[in-house]
């Protein structure tokens, strides 16, 4: 009966985190999750922007982010993933359970390499979901091992399509290519380069379009594969 009380009280409970632009699936979520006597809902955002602002505050466990947030203001197809990577730079700690309605190899990559701890589709059903949740708390991966495959063979493998004009990169763009590659953020990009981050988001703009990529993980690739050689010479 103690370890019952025990795991009721808020304090003892993982703290989870909703991103989703529709209400009536964070409510769902939320109802879900309260339910169980080991999980909490500590907070919850409509767009990235409030997400971004909030989560810090409450500091939960698990963040459980839509992968597309289709009616954000903001617009992105993947703005979840970047979610996932800029709370991750905040809250080390935190595990990432991506959540989405499309099972798109695409996302999976962008996601993997944004330190998602899970992937999982809105078809899983309650039992599964609460689970999931219990996993990636637990410091586990809820990422498919077929799947992670295919994306780490994508990382090894040939070169995106289109020119790779390095040498048309100014210095300071290269500084910037290789942060990416690191997995920074533009916020910590702007930190480490004392700049400004609307001016970071310009620049990185300028470089994938330099480089011939149409997305930041492209670019993310580049920067490796440039590492290796560096590396191998």
């Amino acid at each position: 009966m103690a370890e019952a009380a025990d795991l009721a009280r808020p304090e003892t409970r993982i703290g989870v985190f909703l991103l989703d632009d529709h209400e009536v699936v964070r409510r769902g979520l939320r109802d879900l999750l309260d339910a169980e006597p080991d999980l909490c809902v500590v907070g919850e955002a409509a767009n990235a922007r409030e997400a971004i602002a909030r989560a810090p505050a409450v500091r939960p466990r698990v963040a459980v982010l839509d992968v597309r947030l289709g009616s954000s203001a903001e617009g992105g197809d993947h703005e979840g993933i970047e979610v996932c990577r800029e709370l991750r730079a905040r809250l080390p700690d935190l595990a990432c359970l991506m959540l989405t309605s499309f099972d798109d190899d695409e996302a999976l990559f962008d996601a993997i390499m944004a330190g998602a701890a899970g992937y999982v589709l809105k078809q899983i059903n309650g039992s599964d979901l609460v689970s999931a949740v219990r996993t990636v708390a637990g410091g586990r991966s809820m990422l498919d091992p077929g799947a992670t495959a295919r994306v780490m063979a994508r990382l090894r493998g040939p070169q995106p399509s289109g020119p790779v004009e390095l040498e048309r990169l100014s210095p300071r763009e290269r500084e910037i290519l290789e942060l990416i590659g690191e997995g920074l953020t533009n916020r910590q990009i702007a930190e480490r380069l004392f700049l400004a981050e609307k001016t970071v988001k310009n620049r990185i703009s300028t470089i994938l379009s330099k480089l011939g990529v149409g997305r930041r993980i492209q670019a993310a690739v580049i920067a490796e594969r440039i590492r290796d050689r560096r590396a191998a010479e």
